[in-house]
């Protein structure tokens, strides 16, 4: 392991001070990083930029909501199997051609240790998280089909993200090290920013991100736009050329300059234009 090696904000990714605390606790511990926060904030983005940093390779394991843990192990094709033996295949005499490997056990048989992203853990079935517990404790698993036992010859980094969308397993919980990203605020955001977009106009930056804060502080938002879709925002607004001016909404509550990048569904949108109507009226 490593010891030497710290992980701090890169080049291309603004880490704040808790969050690096939270990652290299988690690697000296060598347990795995659980990283909550809303949609947006960067978690997925956060192993590979831990990946980089530590100069080991990321290997990602995408969950989705049909996402088996035993996926992640490996899984066995018996039908593929089956079918070969009928067509008299003399693969089917090595039950390792029907063996693929999963994540886990791809992280697990590594030649050099790796960051391993279970991305979304929260999509899968409750009972997902609990069917890794011994695999990730032990860094261990068995082949039944084969009768061997894999064990992790180096130790990944691993990297669990959740967007909060259901209650994770106590169990499970007490062997993460935790850290929830919070949205950013004015100055990291702007710290954010100039990663992206060096040298962008502060006039400009300034005026964006007051429009855009104002725009998260707006009671009964269904979805608040999050850092990427500020990030989406700005990139547009600099392809347009736009100005602080062309930003000016003259105090009231009218919709942003291409807010299609930050309002994501139609009652946002209709709540902006009842506050508009509202705000028009009392005049």
């Amino acid at each position: 392991m490593r010891n030497n090696m710290k992980f701090s904000s890169t080049s291309g990714y603004v880490a704040t001070e808790d969050l690096t605390v939270a990652v290299n606790a988690a690697v000296t511990l060598e347990r795995p990083l659980l990283v909550k926060g809303e949609p947006g904030t960067g978690k997925t983005e956060l192993a590979r930029q831990v990946a980089q940093a530590l100069d080991m390779p990321l290997i990602e394991w995408h969950v989705k909501s049909t996402t088996k843990a035993q996926q992640g192990l490996y899984e066995y094709d018996a039908v593929s199997r089956l079918r070969d033996s009928q067509l008299g295949d003399e693969r089917v005499h090595d039950v390792t051609n029907y063996i693929r490997k999963g994540k886990l056990w791809q992280a697990f048989s590594a030649p050099a240790k790796v960051v391993l992203l279970i991305d979304e853990i929260d999509k899968a079935d409750i009972e997902f998280p609990n069917d890794l517990l011994q695999e990730l404790d032990r860094m261990e698993f068995h082949v039944y089909e084969t009768g061997e036992t894999i064990r992790a010859a180096h130790r990944p980094v691993v990297i669990i993200t959740s967007n909060n969308e259901k209650e994770l397993p106590d169990a499970f919980l007490r062997r993460c090290f935790f850290h929830y990203i919070r949205f950013p605020d004015l100055d990291t955001m702007r710290a954010i920013v100039e990663v992206h977009f060096p040298g962008i106009k502060p006039a400009l930056l300034t005026a964006a991100l007051t429009q855009f804060y104002e725009l998260r502080d707006i009671p009964g938002l269904k979805k608040k736009p999050s850092t990427s879709e500020v990030l989406d925002w700005l990139r547009l607004l600099l392809a347009e050329d736009l100005s602080p001016e062309d930003l000016r909404r003259d105090g009231g509550p009218t919709l942003p300059r291409l807010h299609g990048a930050l309002l994501k569904n139609e009652q946002d949108v209709h709540l902006f234009e009842r506050l508009a109507f509202i705000a028009r009226s009392g005049r």
